[in-house]
């Protein structure tokens, strides 16, 4: 399936959204105009809408071996995210202090804030993956939940995920983790996990549906009161259409998955050659990564410059984690991993999706090497 852009911008900024899928969500929409009716009502029209959602349920429970009435449908990631974490505070009363990456996304430390846990980081390197003797280290001096995202939406670095599990079961408690980056890019070990999110528009499904997998259908697990919707877990009128899109796009995304990842890891191969023989720092490198995203630093000071003049091209790239980009401010991953602010402060982040062609590729690839040239 082609983009729907009719410009020329030249998109690489896929860890932050995935351009919609067009025929999907307008598909979508023609079935929400004629059935628009609220799912919580008691007509037929409403039930026929409940159970469209029911569906949705069902059907993400089949692809991930979880149970059906244990995922939440939310508005956002970050809403998805904190009802994750509010469902630790429901599980441990009286802890005070969670075990956690250093690469998670702000709503994650935010939702941990907000319900009362003080963080303890697992260590890393330059590598970006986590410290497996450190953590195990944390979790015998004092066993409590761990939080690490399977893969980094800055560095795209996979973390290992069963060593994890196999350190939380021995000592007795839960592995909580964000999914954002890796639903629908790569193969994900559910059963790894006791609970995770993910969210419909970093896969092309559009704003609007996030998913979180609660570790139990408790519920006292409640994000939001006032309502019975999502079997009391979330009170508020579900948004059926994003919610209908998100499996719609998910179906499709799985359906292209190996053809995909193979695409996508020789566009990522192609690029970071051509980076490095123009004085990139490519991070993780030699690290398990996301097929599509490369992190690297670049061997010139004026990244602002550098960042305007791709645009003036029609390239989007980004600076890293889109909730911090805006602000330029260094990446608080790389800070963890080793690197120094000033090295921080020049990296920048290229991913790759389902719309991405060579054509592109390697358009970004000349505009890049010309721009270090000029800047240098």
């Amino acid at each position: 399936m082609k983009s729907h852009l009719t410009n020329d911008i030249k998109y690489f900024d896929y860890n932050a959204t995935h351009p919609p899928y067009p025929e999907i969500l307008e598909s979508s929409l023609e079935d929400y105009l004629q059935n628009f009716y609220n799912p919580s009502g008691i007509t037929r029209y409403s039930l026929k809408n409940q159970g469209k959602i029911e569906q949705t349920r069902k059907y993400l429970s089949k692809i991930t071996g979880g149970i059906e009435k244990q995922f939440v449908f939310s508005s956002t990631g970050t809403e998805a995210n904190h009802l994750l974490v509010q469902s630790l505070r429901v599980l441990y009363p009286n802890l005070t202090s969670v075990i956690v990456s250093p690469f998670e996304h702000s709503s994650m430390y935010a939702a941990l804030d907000v319900y009362g846990f003080s963080i303890e980081l697992i260590q890393t390197n330059k590598t970006g993956t986590i410290n497996l003797k450190h953590l195990d280290f944390l979790l015998q001096r004092e066993p409590r939940p761990v939080i690490c995202l399977y893969a980094g939406n800055e560095t795209g670095v996979i973390q290992p995920a069963e060593e994890i599990h196999k350190l939380t079961k021995r000592y007795g408690t839960v592995f909580y983790s964000d999914l954002m980056q890796a639903f629908c890019k790569i193969p994900i070990p559910f059963s790894f996990f006791d609970g995770y999110s993910f969210s419909g528009h970093k896969i092309g499904a559009g704003m609007g549906a996030a998913v979180t997998y609660l570790p139990e259908a408790n519920p006292k697990f409640r994000l939001f009161g006032g309502g019975n919707q999502e079997n009391e877990h979330r009170a508020g009128t579900e948004n059926s259409y994003a919610i209908s899109c998100l499996q719609k796009v998910t179906e499709l995304q799985l359906l292209s998955l190996e053809e995909k990842i193979s695409r996508l890891k020789g566009f990522q191969s192609k690029l970071e050659v051509a980076l490095e023989s123009f004085g990139c720092e490519i991070i993780a490198k030699n690290e398990n990564r996301l097929p599509n995203t490369s992190f690297f630093i670049l061997p010139i000071q004026t990244v602002d410059f550098f960042l305007l003049g791709l645009e003036e091209k029609g390239i989007i790239v980004s600076t890293g984690s889109s909730c911090k980009s805006r602000a330029r401010e260094a990446s608080k991953s790389l800070l963890y991993m080793g690197y120094s602010e000033e090295e921080a402060l020049r990296a920048i982040r290229i991913s790759t999706g389902s719309f991405t062609t060579l054509e592109e590729l390697e358009i970004l690839i000349k505009e890049t090497q010309d721009l270090i040239q000029k800047l240098q």
